[in-house]
């Protein structure tokens, strides 16, 4: 159970935080601003990988998960305990901001500035860009390891920064998922459903190529 707990704890901070400074930069007019926002997402991903990453691998992500599993790094029997936790960690979250700020519209909400498929291949690009480099540090030698939280946290910054404005750089199911439902935002949410899924599939076919070839 303690795996599940992590993925709790490791999915609220990240929900909590990452869509906690969206909420606090809209409601004190951009005190906290786009790029700490994005600072804010890629600090706490790499916190958590550090903290819990020893105890459940730090997934904090369904795409995640699922893409560990098509790998064969991960064992069918734990993905829907996994996303089963990482909601609950997610949930939590967004019904905590809810309660802090009951004014607030969307709750971090993941929404499209331009169209819908615009946004898809946004999410779908980033998505595979942060697996790629999520299964090489983390399957990686021992020193890669070391920076694993470091990398990926750099990553989930950098995609935030340059994406966040046009698609929110979500890269993550229930982080989109959980402030969707409880704020009453649906709309749009198909492409955070299934682009960062697809994104992260398609990521580990190029993880395996990668290493096939340089076998």
């Amino acid at each position: 159970m303690k795996k599940y707990f992590a993925e709790i704890l490791g999915t609220f901070a990240l929900v909590f935080c990452g869509t906690g400074a969206i909420i606090i930069n809209q409601q004190s007019g951009g005190a906290v601003t786009h790029v700490g926002i994005a600072i804010t997402f890629g600090l706490i991903v790499a916190a958590m990988i550090y903290t819990v990453g020893d105890i459940s691998g730090a997934h904090l992500n369904p795409a995640v998960t699922i893409a560990f599993w098509i790998a064969r790094e991960f064992p069918a029997k734990e993905i829907l305990p996994y996303i089963f936790s990482q909601a609950i960690g997610a949930f939590i979250a967004s019904g905590t901001l809810k309660f802090l700020f009951p004014a607030n519209d969307l709750l971090g909400a993941t929404m499209p500035a331009g169209s819908e498929m615009q946004s898809f291949v946004l999410e779908l690009i980033l998505t595979f860009l942060l697996m790629f480099v999520i299964l090489h540090v983390a399957r990686g030698s021992k020193e890669q390891g070391m920076f694993a939280g470091l990398a990926i946290g750099f990553v989930v910054l950098l995609e935030a920064m340059f994406a966040g404005p046009i698609c929110g750089a979500s890269m993550n199911p229930i982080r989109s998922l959980s402030p969707a439902i409880v704020s009453g935002h649906l709309e749009h949410l198909w492409i955070y459903l299934t682009a960062p899924v697809t994104g992260a599939i398609l990521a580990v076919f190029a993880w395996q190529g990668l290493k096939t070839n340089s076998n």
